[in-house]
């Protein structure tokens, strides 16, 4: 086995943190002007806009983009060609996440579930949230950081489906959320929808189709012509930016699914707010960081 620096892992996981919070993906810049070039209702338009001008001010003053800096997400590729040791990379993500927050500095959101005592770190029991999962071939790590604020992540929901409902029925249950979630999860942002698995998977899958690139469809046609079905439906339904009316109600629909059993078709949805932040970064086994989107 080959030597290697794990803090150069938490390094990274806090770095992640930091660029997620400050530093919007070019897709969604792109995302949020076009919305705006294509809005046509003035409040709509004054809000994108607004939008906007938060993204150049953060990028001036290398700042925030949202005082939420919400709950530290890491979806984590290991590289099967490299002898990772995993217990560690999860050890210096929650070591790197911590000093995000107490070294940037900025609010933690993380707090006791019954005691509601907030130790201001953005960890405890069970945080970070870490995913993992493995790709043969390949000798780095790859490591996605999602922040997730409570805006959007309270306007969750799951519900499980029989196949007699059919397929119009999850669609339906798609466009009820964002609706009922109204202007609360700050759109137009993304909306991450789960099909199949069990009940914990498909929340899984809803969060882990917001990680990709706004408007990039599924790479089964069946489920993009969904996604596609389903932006123009949220779209149509006039709840606007900030839910105060226009025509723009989600930058994209992103779609995730799994077989599931033969009795059962769980649904679950996770939207994401406007600024749908996420950072990447690539490292390798020779200590070589190299930081994306």
């Amino acid at each position: 086995m080959r030597n290697f620096d794990y803090m150069i892992i938490e390094e990274v996981a806090k770095e992640l943190y930091i660029r997620a919070l400050c530093d919007l993906p070019p897709d969604v810049r792109v995302a949020l002007k076009s919305a705006e070039e294509k809005e046509t209702s003035p409040t709509g338009k004054e809000i994108l806009r607004t939008m906007l001008k938060n993204v150049e001010i953060a990028d001036q003053k290398k700042t925030l983009i949202c005082q939420d800096t919400g709950l530290p997400i890491y979806m984590i590729k290991f590289g099967t060609a490299f002898h990772w040791d995993g217990a560690e990379i999860k050890d210096r993500i929650y070591e790197g996440a911590k000093r995000a927050t107490v070294e940037f500095p900025f609010r933690g959101s993380s707090t006791h579930p019954v005691t509601r005592i907030n130790p201001q770190t953005s960890v405890g029991e069970g945080l970070p949230v870490t995913y993992f999962d493995f790709v043969k071939g390949i000798d780095y790590l790859d490591i996605l950081m999602i922040p997730k604020g409570s805006g959007s992540e309270n306007m969750s929901s799951m519900k499980m489906f029989i196949p007699a409902d059919g397929v119009s029925a999850l669609k339906k249950f798609v466009v009820d959320t964002v609706l009922e979630a109204g202007g609360n999860p700050c759109p137009p942002g993304v909306i991450g929808v789960g099909i199949g698995g069990t009940a914990d998977l498909v929340c899984r899958l809803a969060k882990e189709a917001l990680a990709r690139p706004v408007g990039q469809r599924n790479h089964d046609p069946l489920y993009a012509e969904m996604e596609k079905e389903l932006e123009e439906a949220i779209n149509a339904t006039g709840m606007g930016p900030m839910g105060l009316g226009g025509d723009i109600s989600t930058l994209a629909v992103h779609i995730e699914a799994a077989y599931t059993h033969i009795t059962q078709n769980p649904v679950a949805v996770n939207t994401q707010c406007w600024p749908a932040r996420r950072a990447k970064a690539k490292i390798y086994p020779d200590g070589r960081v190299e930081y994306g989107h």
